[in-house]
């Protein structure tokens, strides 16, 4: 990132990590005569165009800076539906666990990142820096592109009591203020997986 963030202000708190999270999704007409330069730099315009009026004031205000607002977005991206809705809740929860006493944010998307495919028990409790079950607060890097749905949703969350989540057998998210609740959920028929 630090090779374009001379080009790209917003690249400045990614410093020499990779320019995941910053190559926006979207479809692009792309020619033979582009090179991968031509190609990355278009997305990272399509990223400051599509950023450009955006208030990352609540992040700021959870001590986030953009670098860290685009991985938690990431993870939301990888978390969560594509509704707008289910993503700012998510988001929620995220920035709950990050204000908690114990900072994890237990997500089995940042390890999956790590090691390429759905992760197991052991491997979320790994000693790995994209454990966010071992490892307080957010991964060291984004762990995707998110689109707007994501960065919206890391911008202004929904305000909740809630710190688990799970998704039910009705194909819908539920939410749970406490563990034992989220456990008893987990632990019903009504738990999809």
């Amino acid at each position: 990132a630090s090779a374009y963030a001379a080009d790209y202000p917003f690249l400045e708190t990614a410093g020499a990590n990779s320019l995941e999270g910053f190559l926006f999704p979207k479809t692009y007409a792309v020619t033979e005569d582009m090179d991968a330069t031509a190609i990355v730099r278009m997305m990272l315009d399509q990223f400051a165009t599509e950023t450009a009026n955006l208030s990352y004031e609540y992040p700021e205000s959870q001590g986030l800076n953009l670098y860290q607002t685009v991985t938690l977005a990431s993870i939301v991206a990888k978390e969560s539906s594509d509704d707008a809705a289910v993503r700012a809740e998510g988001a929620g929860v995220f920035y709950n666990r990050l204000a908690s006493d114990r900072p994890y944010l237990e997500s089995d998307a940042t390890t999956a990142y790590a090691v390429g495919h759905d992760p197991s028990a052991e491997e979320v409790h790994a000693d790995d820096p994209y454990s966010t079950y071992s490892n307080e607060g957010l991964p060291p890097t984004p762990i995707a592109n998110p689109g707007m749905t994501s960065i919206n949703a890391a911008l202004y969350p929904t305000s909740s009591d809630y710190y688990y989540y799970a998704l039910g057998t009705d194909h819908k998210h539920h939410y749970f203020a406490d563990y034992n609740s989220f456990l008893s959920f987990v632990n019903s028929d009504q738990y999809g997986g």
